[in-house]
């Protein structure tokens, strides 16, 4: 039932994205994760052994509940019907996916700059990366465009897709709600820098084999997509630890070798200048086709991804519990 439900949830993402009127397992975690942080700063010392507690009460309720909410709706739903159950799986891994989603909001970016300048382009790049935008130059725009889909490409494609063909959509909607939690409380700043270590720790943990697969996978599709499988082989061996996350620049420095591009550097996150070093060499200038470009490698290797996950899976299943069980 995992082989479909990831297969059927692929084509699904591919062919209609995340449609906006549909409920989002993330919203109900988002409101989860304030509701529960709210609580536990109530209830907890403000201090900084009380604001980590109340960290890891968090980074272990969210997740856990996750998984054993939605493997309990799995279980319902496939007792009443197995088709009921394996619906609800494909519909969890569609959501737990965000390819088109992703492709789709850079494309915005590229359309932007092309046809109505550098202010548009500004305002389309903001509704996807988390620093400051209003000043950022075409080059910035461009850059930070082509970085989260770089990075997004492991944590919203490559990731969620190894946690359910492990564990089906329960595994990966917990490994979602770590995502989740990660991007609303895993900062370094005065309200979280003790509270939300340990949901940014998890985070790091959940994605530290998926990164470096993701970044393999950039590096083997590349050609397929007109970039450079050698270049980018290179830039991923020198530069991949080029970032204060142990993750992050996995696939960036993949994705600068095969444009042959530098990314990465110096980046303004509210108000603040944040000093980080480059990725990749300047061989160089970068440019809007590069986004398009980018896209299509990630497309490639969300594709060759796949093919080689499902394939493994399959593998596994039958050696372990026979054919029937693939399905």
């Amino acid at each position: 039932m995992i082989f479909t439900a990831v297969l059927c949830g692929f084509l699904l993402d591919c062919l209609l994205g995340d449609p906006m009127k549909m409920p989002h397992p993330v919203i109900f975690m988002g409101k989860a994760i304030s509701r529960l942080e709210k609580w536990l700063r109530r209830r907890l010392p403000q201090t900084p052994k009380g604001e980590r507690t109340g960290g890891i009460i968090l980074a272990i309720t969210l997740p856990v509940g996750t998984l054993l909410i939605s493997g309990g709706l799995c279980w319902l739903f496939w007792w009443i019907h197995p088709l009921l159950g394996l619906a609800l799986q494909i519909l969890w891994c569609w959501q737990a996916l965000a390819m088109r989603c992703l492709a789709k909001e850079s494309r915005n970016v590229y359309r932007a700059l092309k046809t109505e300048g550098l202010d548009a382009g500004r305002t389309a790049v903001a509704r996807i990366v988390g620093r400051d935008t209003a000043a950022l130059s075409k080059e910035g725009v461009i850059k930070a465009t082509v970085e989260t889909v770089a990075e997004n490409f492991s944590d919203g494609v490559l990731a969620p897709m190894i946690y359910m063909l492990i564990g089906g959509a329960p595994l990966a909607l917990a490994y979602k709600a770590i995502n989740t939690m990660d991007s609303m409380v895993g900062y370094k700043n005065e309200t979280y820098l003790y509270f939300g270590r340990a949901a940014a720790k998890l985070d790091d943990a959940a994605n530290y084999l998926p990164s470096r697969i993701a970044a393999l996978l950039w590096i083997l599709s590349a050609p397929l997509a007109g970039g450079n499988l050698k270049n980018a082989w290179k830039i991923w061996r020198r530069d991949r630890r080029n970032h204060a996350s142990p993750n992050s620049a996995q696939t960036e420095s993949a994705c600068a070798g095969s444009l042959g591009v530098q990314l990465a550097g110096p980046a303004s996150y509210f108000g603040k200048l944040v000093e980080k070093p480059y990725i990749g060499d300047r061989v160089r200038e970068i440019e809007p086709e590069d986004i398009l470009k980018t896209n299509r490698i990630m497309i490639v290797s969300s594709v060759v991804g796949l093919i080689i996950g499902v394939a493994i899976h399959v593998a596994v299943v039958f050696l372990l519990f026979g054919p029937h069980w693939i399905l």
